[in-house]
């Protein structure tokens, strides 16, 4: 089951930071800044976002019903063409999600299955690392990755480190895409558009957890298929999320890497 609105809700006030001061959702602040900030909140202490994915139940429809959401929320563009692709949410088959799990007898349709990926939000994230302006930071209260466009310089390191193509760079103006492709762009005038020369990538949703909402992915999933994704604290040893790892078989993305994935998946 997805986790509960009222469990959630006890630890969703921590992303309030992302709407102080009256400046955007999106991370107007710089790290510093924000930090500075969120030390004022009344923030539960020790908390770690991650998310559950029950592979059984993604299913072609559901897996496009989150990238729809996602993209549609955040006004990722459509240039239509893979090779400049921007997302935030994507599905890839075993073989590129889950490198050198496979073997010679695997089952084949478990093998051609897609599978939702994005941002893992790693306890040690190698994008951060190696970000000269620390336009992308992990938030110290949630472990949220973040990514502030207004610090990027558009120099793709982050782009480089990151182990699972989680990284998108705008190689054009997002405000300029097809009109064919994007009639109603941008779709949601609440959240910024973005410009040229820069990175982004899924953020779990920050402008929604500040308002006590889950995840855009969350939402849609679980609307067709209950349960699909389940997204959670970690640290919480009572937490849905938790529950599921306890009860079930999961894997992560690389976790040979060191980079502590905390998208599960349960197989």
């Amino acid at each position: 089951m997805p986790m509960k609105r009222r469990d959630f809700l006890k630890v969703a006030g921590l992303s309030a930071a992302m709407t102080l001061g009256g400046k955007a959702a999106f991370g107007l602040f710089a790290p510093g800044e924000a930090e500075a900030s969120i030390e004022k909140l009344p923030l539960v202490k020790g908390n770690k976002y991650g998310m559950v994915v029950d592979t059984a139940k993604m299913t072609g429809k559901v897996l496009d019903a989150c990238q729809s959401a996602c993209h549609r929320i955040h006004n990722v563009p459509d240039w239509g063409n893979p090779r400049i692709e921007i997302k935030w949410v994507w599905k890839d088959t075993f073989g590129h999600s889950f490198p050198g799990q496979e073997h010679d007898y695997f089952d084949e349709e478990f093998e051609e299955k897609n599978f939702l990926l994005l941002c893992n939000h790693c306890d040690n994230p190698a994008c951060v690392r190696v970000c000269p302006t620390k336009a992308t930071w992990k938030r110290e209260e949630d472990g949220v990755v973040m990514m502030d466009p207004h610090r990027c310089i558009g120099c793709r390191f982050c782009m480089a480190a990151c182990p699972f193509g989680a990284r998108s760079f705008n190689w054009g103006d997002p405000r300029k895409a097809p009109q064919k492709l994007n009639p109603h762009f941008p779709t949601n005038p609440d959240y910024p558009t973005r410009m040229k020369g820069v990175v982004e990538k899924c953020n779990f949703c920050a402008e929604r957890l500040a308002r006590g909402e889950f995840p855009a992915c969350v939402e849609a999933a679980n609307e067709l298929a209950g349960g699909a994704l389940t997204f959670g604290d970690l640290v919480d040893p009572h937490s849905e999320v938790r529950d599921l790892l306890r009860e079930n078989y999961v894997i992560r993305r690389k976790p040979e890497l060191g980079t502590a994935p905390n998208i599960y998946y349960i197989v």
